[in-house]
């Protein structure tokens, strides 16, 4: 069951009093019957396959509280959110659909080979981050932010510089010019979630991602722990990829935007 919430786990765990809450919803007897997980402006339901929202008046309450600009989680329980907000009135900007996909194992040691022969992998250091920094912003642009958003190239870098401060980066370095990255984006209980990963589009096809993707995962999946990532489900390069190494989609997974 974890393995389908890492994102909500990894929300609760680094939780702000300041800004984040999670709201406990119980039923009609007074039973716990699910989870929303409210991390900035990010709404993350937990309803554990539940159709419908306990207590929907209280949801009325919390958004005229909340300034939510986005729902993230299991497609069909984002699906209960949407229902909900359109009756108060709140209008979708944009959906990003994706395969959530799980591993529990090494990955397929025929990526620890692939790659160009120059390829050096290495964690990057802070005096690194004029050079990443373009990536990971180039990753935003493309895979992150919804239409018609307004991207902040100084959030973006912080962003990364915090990943880079926490070493939980793993940085493509070919002739000296840093053209991948890897990173985890979420740590719950006892898995890991994958995300960030970017290529350079000049070094795309040589097997640079997989490579990443395959060194960057074996010491996690080392430490006892299993790994899950969620790939756009149009991006059939990357659901190629990830399946060729060990994945396997366990559900579906979306992101809203309103």
């Amino acid at each position: 069951m974890e393995g389908r919430y890492v994102s909500a786990c990894g929300r609760f765990l680094t939780r702000e009093d300041s800004s984040d809450h999670v709201w406990i919803l119980r039923g009609e007897s007074g039973e716990l019957s699910g989870l929303l997980v409210n991390s900035r402006s990010t709404l993350i339901p937990v309803l554990c396959g539940r159709k419908e929202i306990p207590m929907p008046r209280f949801l009325g309450g919390f958004m005229r509280k909340k300034n939510v600009h986005s729902v993230q989680g299991l497609t069909e329980e984002v699906v209960v959110l949407e229902d909900a907000m359109e009756q108060m009135g709140r209008v979708i900007t944009d959906i990003f659909d994706y395969d959530l996909m799980t591993i529990d194992r090494q990955p397929d040691p025929k990526g620890f080979s692939s790659g160009p022969s120059n390829l050096v992998l290495r964690v990057p250091k802070l005096t690194d981050l004029d050079e990443i920094a373009p990536l990971q912003a180039a990753y935003e642009q493309e895979e992150v932010l919804p239409k018609g958003s307004v991207f902040s190239p100084a959030a973006s870098r912080i962003n990364i510089s915090n990943i880079i401060y926490r070493g939980q980066v793993l940085a493509a370095e070919i002739c000296g010019r840093l053209v991948g990255k890897i990173n985890i984006s979420a740590v719950s209980f006892t898995r890991y979630q994958v995300g960030g990963v970017y290529v350079h589009p000049d070094f795309r096809g040589l097997g640079i991602a997989r490579r990443m993707a395959t060194e960057f995962i074996a010491p996690l999946i080392n430490e006892g722990r299993g790994v899950t990532l969620f790939v756009k489900k149009t991006n059939l390069a990357a659901r190629r990829l990830y399946a060729g190494i060990g994945f396997t989609v366990m559900g579906d997974y979306r992101i809203t935007y309103y």
